[in-house]
């Protein structure tokens, strides 16, 4: 018998689900963050930004990294593919969701408005939304594209 949705406050499965230790995936996701912060931390220091200059470092920085989490998902989550565990957590919420940064964006953001550059301010707010999501969307399709070449080859 088919009850619908599962609540998860009521059903007592999903509670249970809930308590499986998570210290691996903790751990995971910790030593991912260290990797990808130290990442964006070195960009940072390679190519700063001038107080009132447009935060190009931050903005290629978010780009790249919207575009990995891209091949990420589609390399390892579509099509019944299957990684180890810990994978997701290690490169797309740790080294990814360390080296991506809404933080600095934001404080770049708020830099140049102190700075009365509104226009860039504005400029780069919708530049880095609308290249970050194109990043992930072409990131995605071309890994799609790329991993379903081999079985057409093998068809002819």
């Amino acid at each position: 018998m088919d009850r619908g949705p599962v609540d998860p406050d009521v059903d007592l499965r999903v509670a249970a689900e809930r308590t499986r230790p998570q210290g691996p995936v903790l751990a995971a996701v910790a030593a991912g963050g260290v990797v990808g912060a130290c990442a964006r931390y070195g960009a940072g220091l390679l190519w700063p930004a001038g107080p009132t200059a447009f935060p190009w470092t931050t903005l290629w920085i978010n780009v790249l990294g919207c575009a990995l989490i891209g091949v990420l998902m589609a390399a390892v989550a579509e099509d019944g593919r299957t990684a180890h565990p810990l994978l997701r957590p290690f490169a797309g919420t740790g080294v990814l969701g360390g080296f991506t940064t809404f933080s600095a964006y934001a404080l770049d953001v708020s830099r140049l408005l102190d700075a009365d550059e509104a226009g860039a301010a504005l400029g780069y707010a919708a530049l880095t939304v609308v290249a970050a999501l194109a990043a992930v969307l072409a990131g995605a399709t071309l890994t799609r594209r790329l991993l379903r070449l081999p079985a057409r080859r093998g068809r002819g």
